[in-house]
């Protein structure tokens, strides 16, 4: 099974991108992030009928979807959005007793605290699934660079925003002792291995980027997983798609996991929708 993740960064604008990529490697779940676009305003095209989808935007910036191919569970996907939701920035999908969570970190630009408060949310809601018996896997842009070999030397920057000790002591809490960074328990040593790029200087020509795209998963999940790519030869955003794949049933091997070892801010309730054509 292939779970991706895609900052598409407009979907009107990548939508014939997005056809070309899911034909190639036809992902079984594609969680978008920064669609950009109300339910409305999705491209015909984007609405495959091979997918039970959840459009969640209100038409500007911002906005996330999940798509899940009939057919790749047992039962159908049922949607909804947490609490702590704002600016459509979360969507997951329970399909027996897995979770799927496609996210959309801000950016902290603006409203630091903001961000920090969802990051906290993000991670206590989390917790609670894991607690409550429920595997997860949680994907998207997450706006944090993890640790420094996720920045290319050229873009390390004392106290801005992404690499903050704070960000990530706190972007640490979505792992604690049940949840695999996959890209990086797979690729421990890959100091290059980056998913978002400023466009301008040829930055992506050159691969001097940031690595704030992940998969993460439960340690169960994780353990039976044989690849976490980035795939950065798919599309004209400013972010490349990440995809695991996932062996869902058999005996489960050690995966080498390179880890370390409240309340929620009301959002906005916006438009959604499902889209099951």
């Amino acid at each position: 099974m292939k779970i991706a993740t895609w900052n598409v960064n407009g979907i009107r604008a990548r939508a014939v991108q997005l056809c070309d990529w899911l034909s190639r490697d036809r992902p079984d779940v594609v969680c978008l992030q920064e669609i950009k676009a109300s339910p409305e305003q999705v491209p015909e095209a984007c609405k495959l009928n091979e997918y039970d989808a959840y459009w969640h935007g209100a038409g500007g910036y911002s906005g996330v979807s999940l798509h899940v191919r009939k057919g790749a569970f047992d039962v159908p996907p049922a949607f909804s959005h947490p609490a702590f939701d704002m600016e459509t920035r979360i969507v997951a999908a329970d399909v027996g007793n897995l979770t799927i969570a496609s996210v959309y970190v801000p950016n902290g630009g603006k409203d630091y605290a903001a961000k920090i408060e969802f990051l906290r949310s993000l991670a206590q809601w989390s917790r609670g699934l894991h607690e409550a018996g429920r595997e997860l896997i949680l994907c998207g842009d997450l706006n944090v660079a993890r640790t420094d070999v996720d920045v290319h030397p050229r873009e390390r920057k004392p106290g801005i925003i992404g690499q903050r000790p704070e960000e990530r002591a706190l972007f640490e809490t979505l792992f604690d002792a049940h949840s695999v960074d996959v890209g990086r328990a797979l690729h421990p040593d890959d100091d290059r291995m980056f998913t978002w790029w400023a466009p301008w200087r040829n930055l992506r020509q050159r691969n001097i980027g940031w690595r704030i795209d992940y998969v993460v998963a439960t340690k169960s999940i994780a353990s039976r997983v044989s690849e976490c790519a980035v795939l950065a030869d798919v599309g004209t955003s400013d972010h490349a798609p990440v995809m695991m794949t996932w062996t869902t049933d058999g005996p489960a091997d050690a995966l080498p996991v390179a880890e370390s070892s409240a309340s929620t801010q009301p959002g906005q309730i916006p438009l959604s929708f499902r889209h099951t054509a």
